[in-house]
């Protein structure tokens, strides 16, 4: 198997709950632009690649420092086709044979706050765990998951894990959440399995600042004040 990587950055140009966020500027940058500088500066990839749909995401992200070999297909780019679709078709109209790539790592514009440094140290985890495929997550904090509830209509609640309601916090397993900030993946697992969601998937943790995905104007007032805290040494 080829020791290459490349790194792919999904950017579709359909976000309803914040237009234009892929490009939309946070702190004088468009967003994009920090996930191609931090895969641009870990020096892992031989090429970094964005799959987009929209020709003005393209342009930006060319200003960058990153390539758009071609436009993704809409039938990619729709709300239902998993993210890690685009990214195989990406790997396979540029490695046809599978002869050049050996590692592809997803990595999410919507992930802002990840570094160079986060990029090279999951790619480090993931050598050395031998997984097929690596996902980054970060752990639960003051919401602790076990004492998750459904509410119906009538504001009746019901507990999902009955059990463990009546343990405290300390005494319950940690609990991670995926994050798309890095996600690593063997390059003919990828192309075989359609995936990074397989059964023997492993976890590289980051701290839930550098994970923070961005997916409402909430999320992106947060990441706004983590840079800002960042900036300042406070973080």
């Amino acid at each position: 198997m080829p020791d290459a990587c490349i790194a792919v950055i999904p950017a579709r140009g359909g976000s309803k709950r914040v237009p234009g966020k892929n490009i939309k500027p946070l702190m004088g940058k468009p967003l994009i632009a920090y996930t191609v500088e931090a895969a641009a500066d870990s020096g892992l990839f031989e090429r970094i690649v964005v799959s987009t749909d929209c020709q003005e995401i393209a342009e930006v992200a060319q200003r960058h420092g990153a390539e758009v070999p071609f436009l993704r297909e809409a039938s990619l780019a729709d709300d239902i086709t998993p993210v890690s679709a685009a990214t195989v078709d990406m790997l396979v109209k540029l490695d046809p044979d599978g002869s050049t790539y050996g590692f592809v790592c997803q990595m999410m514009p919507n992930c802002p706050l990840k570094t160079s440094a986060d990029v090279r140290d999951s790619h480090r985890q993931f050598l050395e765990s031998g997984a097929d495929s690596q996902l980054s997550v970060v752990r639960y904090g003051w919401q602790n998951p076990w004492w998750a509830m459904r509410r119906d209509d009538s504001f009746r609640l019901d507990p999902l894990f009955r059990e463990a309601m009546t343990q405290r916090s300390q005494d319950l397993p940690e609990l991670f959440c995926p994050t798309g900030a890095i996600w690593w993946a063997k390059a003919d697992v990828l192309r075989r399995e359609g995936t990074y969601h397989i059964p023997a998937k492993t976890g590289w943790e980051i701290p839930w600042q550098r994970g923070l995905d961005i997916d409402t104007y909430d999320d992106w007032d947060m990441a706004e004040i983590l840079f800002r805290l960042d900036s300042a040494g406070r973080r």
